[in-house]
């Protein structure tokens, strides 16, 4: 009998997909799951894919690789979809997807399979790597095909087989969820004009209701990357959790976005991204201090481009390898510290410092011990304005 591996979350639709795909195509299931810093129970989750019908199962804590080698590139490009979403979901696909490819070359399967829609970006994001990292594989989606309508029809097939399927009420949203945030969507946030219930949030307070004292949090950073919070040098997973906690508290990191998806529908979704809002922050700070003017231009006008990239799904694309080339050459002067302060729902940069720094206080100071020569700017500005001098004298002959 042939193999696939379904990259498996233990939601409804994917275990019903593992007697779907045994039923249908005769194949055996092997269930992949990955910690990427969302609430899970491996023990649980084996148990249920077993239960299900799956003939095997995979779990992997990949929160280190995810901030090293995904986040981490994402933070040099100070990657923001559409100016505001860190990409949390959309991050964690390629990965998940690489790793399913591993595991079918290990189980010597023929076919991967997931449980993304029909119309959402997560099919896109994983087909798109399937066909980069694994050309060989037969892809399945069989929420593109099967025959359910409703969600009350696949508990029905599930229960016939005697599938473990949750019997208490399920959440009206759909939730994702890892380290870099939270993305929430479905039920009464699809009206863009409804105000987010505050049920809706999993990870911060409201801003109202946030502490009145505000919090000042310092990060550290080596060439681009965080290293220490408040001083206390900490590893990357750890980092991000600590700062997801102080800044969920104060608020910060909400977005309420109507965005465009990949294939070309709108939809709104809410975010919760605590860390990835504060770390942003802060590196955009540390470049501004340390990069040149024409470099930061040059960053911004590529950023964008490198977070459609991610949100599409083009992470194993040369061109997205060329644009984490550039984002990390970058990188190298970007060291030092920042000082953030978070307060109801907001975070603010108050100070930041390096060692190489290119603003000098000397050269920019209008007090005492200024070194900037002030008659050099009369020579500037002739250079500088030596094109509309022509300009304004053509004019003046027309009239």
């Amino acid at each position: 009998m042939e193999k696939a591996v379904l990259a498996y979350s233990g939601g409804l639709d994917t275990s019903v997909i593992i007697p779907y795909l045994r039923e249908k195509y005769r194949l055996q299931v092997i269930a992949y799951t990955a910690n990427l810093g969302q609430k899970i129970d491996p023990d649980f989750l084996r148990k249920k894919a077993l239960a299900s019908g799956a003939a095997g199962f995979y779990f992997d804590d990949l929160r280190e690789t995810f901030v090293r080698d995904y986040i981490f590139p994402a933070l040099a490009a100070n990657a923001l979809y559409q100016g505001r979403y860190p990409l949390a979901t959309a991050l964690s696909r390629p990965l998940i997807a690489r790793r399913v490819v591993e595991v079918a070359r290990r189980e010597k399967a023929k076919f991967l399979s997931h449980g993304c829609t029909g119309k959402g970006n997560d099919q896109v994001r994983f087909e798109l790597t399937w066909k980069a990292l694994g050309p060989d594989f037969e892809i399945i989606a069989p929420l593109r095909e099967w025959q359910f309508k409703t969600r009350d029809e696949e508990i029905e097939f599930a229960r016939q087989r005697k599938i473990p399927v949750p019997v208490t009420r399920k959440s009206p949203y759909s939730l994702d969820e890892n380290l870099w945030g939270v993305s929430i969507e479905c039920g009464i946030l699809e009206d863009p004009a409804v105000v987010p219930p505050e049920d809706a949030y999993q990870i911060t307070t409201a801003p109202e209701r946030a502490p009145d004292k505000p919090q000042v949090v310092r990060v550290a950073f080596e060439k681009g990357r965080p290293t220490a919070l408040d001083g206390r040098r900490l590893e990357p997973v750890a980092l991000i959790e600590r700062l997801n906690r102080a800044g969920g508290r104060h608020g910060v990191g909400r977005v309420d976005l109507v965005e465009d998806r990949t294939v070309g529908l709108k939809s709104r979704e809410i975010y919760e991204a605590p860390a990835a809002t504060i770390l942003i922050t802060a590196h955009r700070e540390l470049e501004k201090l340390t990069l040149t003017r024409s470099l930061w231009e040059l960053k911004e006008s590529l950023r964008e481009r490198y977070a459609w990239m991610v949100y599409q799904g083009a992470w194993f694309t040369e061109e997205k390898e060329a644009l984490d080339a550039f984002f990390n050459s970058t990188q190298k002067y970007v060291n030092g510290q920042v000082d953030l302060k978070l307060y109801k729902g907001s975070v603010t940069a108050i100070g930041r410092r390096s060692p190489d720094s290119l603003y000098s206080e000397a050269l920019a100071t209008y007090g005492r011990g200024d070194l900037f020569d002030r008659t050099a700017a009369k020579g500037f500005i002739d250079l500088a304005g030596l094109p509309l001098l022509l300009e304004g004298r053509r004019r003046l002959k027309r009239r």
